[in-house]
């Protein structure tokens, strides 16, 4: 059951890695700091001040950086790679000791990245059509809620590690569908 929950932790984590890459980490090295969470062996320097500073210092960085026009687009072709290493970090970092090393770090490269790729693939989508049909003048819009929808299902992750998993799933099931009609209508509207 133990492994269970650890996985959903890191799928939750990972999923809000895919919104905002460091924001999943700080809320990891506060959590640690705090004493709520103990990162598995290898972690521990997610238990570290400064490593909380600079996580700190390198969220504001990326949530202000995605306010940039234009900017956000580009930024896009980082945070992929880097959403995938960060969900294959933080889901490792939550795995229990009842894996061996080698499933453990298959089951965070394979869930973990995965499903920050997956879910950053899907902002990288939705900021596309924002930015085909509003000019990009809607993706503040778009950042706010990626920067707000990592926050809260980091912390959630923790506290509702089950409900994140099943609410994530239905989330991107919607949000899929809902690019495809958004993408479906602009290319419509393109032919006539």
């Amino acid at each position: 059951m133990e492994t269970i929950i650890g996985l959903c932790i890191g799928i939750g984590l990972s999923a809000a890695c895919g919104f905002r890459v460091f924001v999943p980490l700080l809320v990891m090295s506060i959590a640690s700091l705090m004493g709520w969470f103990e990162p598995m062996k290898g972690f521990e320097w997610l238990a570290m001040p400064a490593v909380c500073a600079a996580l700190a210092v390198a969220t504001v960085t990326e949530i202000a950086a995605y306010y940039i026009p234009w900017v956000d687009n580009v930024l896009d072709t980082i945070s992929t790679p880097a959403a995938m290493i960060a969900g294959t970090l933080a889901t490792m970092a939550v795995s229990t000791g009842e894996m061996s090393q080698f499933a453990s770090w298959a089951s965070a490269i394979i869930v973990g990245g995965g499903t920050a790729g997956a879910v950053q693939m899907s902002t990288v989508a939705l900021r596309g059509v924002s930015t085909a049909t509003t000019g990009g003048v809607a993706n503040p819009v778009v950042s706010t809620g990626e920067w707000i929808g990592a926050l809260v299902v980091s912390v959630l992750a923790f506290v509702v590690p089950v409900l994140v998993v099943i609410v994530g799933v239905i989330a991107m099931i919607w949000l899929v569908r809902w690019v495809r009609r958004r993408k479906q209508q602009v290319t419509e509207h393109e032919m006539v």
